[in-house]
C-alpha cells in the first residue's frame, strides 16, 4: 500500500439514509480516499421507514477503516473525527444505553396525527416562538408522542433520546450529546437561544432529562474509546467532534457560511439553504428555521421531497432507449437523457412539469400532491418532457428563493451541489430561473467533508469554522445568467405556480 504523505489527516463521516461514507482528508482539502458501506431501510407497514442502530455502527467502524486503509495514512496521523447526519431520527435509550426499538427515519410518514395534536394544542404563534418551525411528521417530537400512545411498553423503557449520529459519537467516545445545528430538527429545540425549549417540553410532557447537553458542531465533545478505537483501527482518545446535521455540515462543504451565499443541493430531494446572522422565521412556517453548524449563525431552508428522484423516476420507468445506449457507449444514462433535453426550447412550448411524485413540503405542506405533465400534445417529443422535469424542480427550487426574497434575505450566489450539479446544463437552467450567478461545488460528498472540517476544529487543527472552510473547501465553475432567457422563463414559472392551486382540491379528493 502506497503512503500517502505525512499527516495530519482528518476523518470525516456521513451518516446517510442509505449508508455510511467515510472518507480521509488532508489539510488542503484533498480527499485521500473514501469508503461507503450500505445499510437497509425496514417498512413493516406503508409509510413507515426505520433502521437498527447497530447496522449504523457496524457501517460507519468499517468505512473509517477501509478509507483509512485505503489512503495509505498511518492511523496516528489522524487527528479527528468528525460525523454528518442524517436528521430528525429517533434513537430511544433505556438507563443502561440499550437501544429499545428501531430508530423511527426523517421520511418516516406514521404521525400526522400527532403533528396535528401538537398544532392544535400548541398552536402556530407558540410553534413559531418555542421553535421556529412547524410540526412536521419527519420531525423527532411526533415520534416522541406516536411511541407514547402506540408502544407504551417501550415508552416506559425510554430515558434517553438521541439523534443518529449523536448515537454513533455516544458509540465514538462514551459521551451523550448533541448540537445545535441538528438538534433545530426536533421541534423540541428553540433555534433562537440555540437551547432546548423548556416550554415545548413541558406542553409535551417529555422529561428535559431524556436529552443530551448541547455543544457547538466544531467543539470536541470527547475522544475514541478503547472499544471505538479497536472497532476503527484508529488511536485510542483520537479527537471527536460534536459534528452536524447533514445539510448544515453539506452547506459547510460547498463554502456556504454567511449571508448572500445559497446553497442549492440537488439529490433524490432538493433543498435551499440561505446562511442569516440572526434567527428568521417563515410568518407562514414553509421555510425551515434552524441553527448552522457555525457559531452564531442560522439558516432558513426550503425543502421539496423528489428533485433529482423525478428525474430518476423517467429514467428507470420511460428511459429504456437511453439505458439500452448508455450501456452500449460506456456512459451514464443520465448523460443522453440531459443532451435531449437541451435540444428543446426554454419553457418546452408550454409543457409543464408538477414534481410532487412523493408529496411536498416547501412551500405546499401537502403530503396528497402528485407529479403533473401539464401541456402534452403531438408537437412534444421526449426532449420536451424531459427538459420540463429539469425545468419543474428547478421552478420547485426557485418557490423557496422567492419566499426568501419577500422576506428580505439576502440572495448574491448560489452554489449548486448534489449529483444534479454534475451538469452543466441543469446548473444554466439554475442560473436562468433565478437569476443568480451559480458556481458548482468542489465536490459531490460536501456533508462528508463538513463532517471533516468540524474535525479540523475539535482537534485543533483550524481555529475555526471559517478557518477550516477557508482551507478545506472549494468551489468549480461559475456560470452567469443569461439575460435572453429571462421572458420566457417568468412566463412557464407563472405557469407553474398557477397549476397547483388549480388542482389542491383533486388532489384532495384523490388522496
Amino acid at each position: 500500500m502506497k503512503k500517502c504523505g505525512k499527516g495530519p489527516f482528518l476523518v470525516g463521516l456521513d451518516l446517510g439514509t442509505t449508508g455510511a461514507k467515510a472518507g480521509v482528508i488532508g489539510t488542503t482539502g484533498a480527499v485521500m480516499a473514501t469508503s461507503f458501506v450500505s445499510y437497509e431501510t425496514s417498512t413493516p407497514r406503508p409509510g413507515w421507514a426505520e433502521q437498527d442502530p447497530a447496522d449504523w455502527w457496524d457501517a460507519a467502524t468499517r468505512s473509517v477503516r477501509d478509507a483509512v486503509e485505503s489512503s495509505g495514512a498511518e492511523p496516528g496521523d489522524i487527528a479527528g473525527i468528525g460525523v454528518s447526519g442524517q436528521m430528525h431520527g429517533s434513537v430511544f435509550l433505556d438507563g443502561s444505553g440499550t437501544v429499545v426499538r428501531p430508530c423511527i427515519l426523517w421520511c418516516d410518514q406514521r404521525t400526522s396525527s400527532q403533528c396535528e395534536q401538537i398544532t392544535r394544542t400548541i398552536g402556530l404563534d407558540r410553534l413559531s416562538k418555542w421553535t421556529g418551525n412547524p410540526a412536521l411528521p419527519g420531525f423527532t417530537a411526533p415520534k416522541v408522542l406516536w411511541l407514547r400512545k402506540n408502544e407504551p411498553d417501550c415508552y416506559g423503557r425510554v430515558r434517553r433520546l438521541l439523534l443518529p449520529k449523536d448515537y454513533i459519537n455516544l458509540r465514538l467516545t462514551g459521551v451523550e450529546s448533541t448540537e445545535m445545528s441538528d438538534a433545530s430538527g426536533t421541534l423540541l429545540f428553540d433555534v433562537g437561544s440555540r437551547n432546548w425549549s423548556g416550554p415545548m417540553l413541558d406542553a409535551l410532557e417529555i422529561p428535559t432529562g431524556w436529552l443530551p447537553p448541547v455543544f457547538e458542531s466544531g467543539d470536541r465533545i470527547g475522544g475514541l474509546s478503547p472499544d471505538a478505537a479497536k472497532a476503527t483501527g484508529l488511536p485510542e482518545g483520537t479527537p471527536v467532534a460534536a459534528g452536524g446535521a447533514d445539510n448544515a455540515c453539506g452547506a459547510l462543504g460547498m463554502g456556504v457560511l454567511e449571508p448572500g451565499r445559497i446553497a442549492v443541493s440537488l439529490g433524490s430531494s432538493g433543498t435551499v439553504l440561505a446562511p442569516t446572522s440572526t434567527p428568521v422565521h417563515d410568518p407562514e412556517m414553509r421555510l425551515h428555521s434552524f441553527c448552522h453548524a457555525v457559531p452564531g449563525t442560522w439558516y432558513l431552508m426550503g425543502v421539496m421531497l423528489s428533485a433529482g428522484l423525478a428525474l430518476r423516476w423517467f429514467r428507470d420507468e420511460l428511459g429504456e432507449l437511453e439505458v439500452t445506449e448508455a450501456s452500449r457507449l460506456g456512459i451514464d444514462p443520465y448523460e443522453i437523457l440531459i443532451d435531449e433535453a437541451s435540444m428543446a426550447p426554454v419553457g418546452c412550448d408550454g409543457l409543464t412539469f408538477l414534481p410532487y411524485l412523493s408529496g411536498e413540503r416547501t412551500p405546499h405542506t401537502d403530503p396528497d400532491a402528485r407529479g403533473v405533465l401539464y401541456g402534452l400534445d403531438l408537437t412534444k417529443r421526449r426532449a420536451h418532457m424531459v427538459r420540463a422535469i429539469l425545468e419543474g424542480v428547478t421552478f420547485g427550487l426557485e418557490d423557496s428563493l422567492e419566499i426568501m426574497r419577500d422576506m428580505g434575505v439576502p440572495l448574491d450566489e448560489v452554489v449548486s451541489g448534489g449529483g444534479g450539479s454534475r451538469s452543466r446544463f441543469w446548473r444554466q437552467v439554475q442560473a436562468d430561473v433565478f437569476e443568480l450567478p451559480i458556481t458548482a461545488a468542489g465536490t459531490s460528498d460536501s456533508a462528508m467533508l463538513g463532517a471533516g472540517i468540524l474535525a479540523g476544529v475539535a482537534a485543533g487543527v483550524f481555529d475555526s469554522v471559517n478557518d477550516a472552510c477557508s482551507a478545506l473547501s472549494s468551489n468549480g465553475e461559475r456560470l452567469e445568467p443569461d439575460e435572453s432567457t429571462f421572458g420566457a422563463y417568468h412566463k412557464a414559472y407563472l405557469r407553474y405556480r398557477n397549476l397547483y392551486p388549480s388542482l389542491k382540491m383533486q388532489f384532495a379528493r384523490d388522496a
